[in-house]
């Protein structure tokens, strides 16, 4: 098991790269901890899995250093990294019983039949494989084979780190959620530092202690699912993390105070300070939906909006409104009652975050 450091770390696949929108990964210093559960999250095309194959040794970087435990390993093949990868479509010998697939790295280190057989048959009961031991991988389901690929670095003693890249693309969707489950058991049992990297939050957050966001080619923030939520870092995390995202106002202060468009937005002095003393034209306040209060009558530094849309969701509902020219959300309990046509908003000052050039601000509120 090991510590991986990512320092000053940029990769390009063009053989001259004049400008940041020519790199796949961006300069960045990043560090996964021994032991810890991890998920790389982004949308297609940000990088992660250009990072996971650098980590995992398949791609050189251009520039920068990838180090396990403080050793550099840069010019290391996998194999002398220790490194068990498993990816999106499960890799697995057919013509091999389920046990020979997983005894197939044991056997290639020289280990003995008898400590063989203890170890697979261990991994195997973790994965609930265990009748599965005498057939051919061919017989198996999709997501039988891909525990068998998951199998296969779990069985390693010396594996450094064990790198998931979208594991479980090809699972049928009532399945998911068992081996998301199980993943987690793993990691608990045998305490690996695992590096999953996914495009769906849902995955990221049942899976990962931590989670680093990425955004063109850059980690945008990293932490714990309840921090991406209640504190996005940039306003790309905002908007990707949760269903609906991060309502964003465009503001400015005009006559000392904070509109969005013609509306006046009632925030603290220190927050209007802030907007005030920047020079950039790109500032925006963000709350989530489930943050805005929502009233059917006038309240105090409330704001009259429109409702244009009302979406049941049993439990609960998303409002559509119109505040001036801006379309927000807004999530309501169902013992709320739902309000038609007019409504008030208010935003919670602890809840209401301030981005200037997409990274929020720090503000007395937080």
């Amino acid at each position: 098991m090991a510590e991986i450091t990512l320092r000053q770390l940029a990769h390009s696949y063009l053989p001259s790269p004049s400008g940041p929108e020519d790199y796949a990964i961006r300069e960045m210093d990043h560090v996964w901890h021994q032991g810890g559960a991890y998920a790389l999250l982004g949308p297609s095309g940000c990088g992660k899995s250009t990072l996971l194959n650098i980590i995992s040794g398949l791609l050189e970087p251009s520039s920068g250093e990838v180090l396990f435990d403080g050793e550099r390993v840069n010019s290391l093949p996998p194999e002398q990294r220790n490194i068990a990868q498993v990816f999106q479509f499960p890799v697995v010998y057919d013509t091999m019983t389920v046990f020979d697939n997983l005894a197939f790295p044991l056997r290639n280190a020289g280990m003995s039949e008898t400590q063989i057989r203890e170890k697979v048959l261990e991994v195997a009961d973790v994965l609930e494989l265990t009748p599965q031991l005498k057939r051919k991988a061919k017989n198996l389901t999709a997501d039988e084979k891909q525990k068998v690929s998951m199998g296969r670095g779990l069985v390693r003693e010396d594996v450094s780190a064990i790198l998931f890249d979208e594991p479980l693309t090809v699972i049928d969707p009532q399945l998911k959620w068992k081996l998301r489950r199980k993943l987690k058991e793993i990691h608990r049992r045998f305490n690996i530092t695992m590096v999953y990297v996914t495009h769906d939050q849902l995955e990221a957050s049942t899976f990962a202690d931590k989670i680093a966001v990425m955004y063109e080619g850059q980690v945008v923030q990293f932490g714990t699912p309840r921090e991406l939520y209640e504190r996005p870092a940039h306003t790309f995390v905002g908007y990707f993390i949760g269903s609906p995202g991060m309502n964003l106002l465009d503001v400015s202060v005009k006559d000392d105070q904070v509109r969005c468009g013609e509306v006046v937005v009632p925030v603290a002095p220190k927050v209007r300070d802030i907007i005030a003393r920047s020079s950039s034209d790109n500032i925006r306040l963000g709350i989530r939906p489930d943050f805005v209060e929502v009233f059917e009558t006038a309240q105090e530094d409330s704001l009259a909006v429109e409702v244009v849309n009302a979406q049941d969701l049993g439990t609960y509902s998303i409002l559509t409104l119109a505040l001036g020219d801006v379309t927000l959300k807004a999530r309501i309990d169902e013992d709320q009652a739902t309000p038609k046509g007019k409504a008030y908003i208010r935003f919670p000052q602890a809840r209401l975050g301030v981005y200037i050039d997409e990274y929020r601000v720090e503000t007395d509120h937080e």
